[in-house]
């Protein structure tokens, strides 16, 4: 899993019929101490719960294919969780 942030929204005037009525949202990967890494991606909203500015954590590759309990998704990157808060322990 990966966190990100929330930086737009998506719009597909086509999509695959398995993506019908799911949100499509831009995430900037960024590391636990929120500094960001690399470039923003797409990624599938599954549950509708995000939005622009949320803290998120995904998941990617063939497991991003089956977060959603009823169907399988042909996508590379699904939000699967808010995050409420990120606590680092010193080492």
């Amino acid at each position: 899993m990966d966190l990100g942030k929330i930086i737009g929204t998506v719009v597909a005037t086509q999509k695959d019929p398995s993506l019908v009525g799911m949100r499509l949202l831009a995430v900037q990967p960024i590391s636990e101490k929120g500094i960001e890494i690399g470039s923003a991606h797409v990624a599938v909203d599954t549950e509708g719960l995000a939005g622009i500015g949320d803290l998120v954590y995904t998941v990617s590759g063939g497991d991003a294919s089956f977060t959603h309990p009823d169907r399988e998704m042909p996508t590379d990157v699904a939000i699967v969780g808010l995050v409420d808060t990120v606590s680092l322990i010193d080492e």
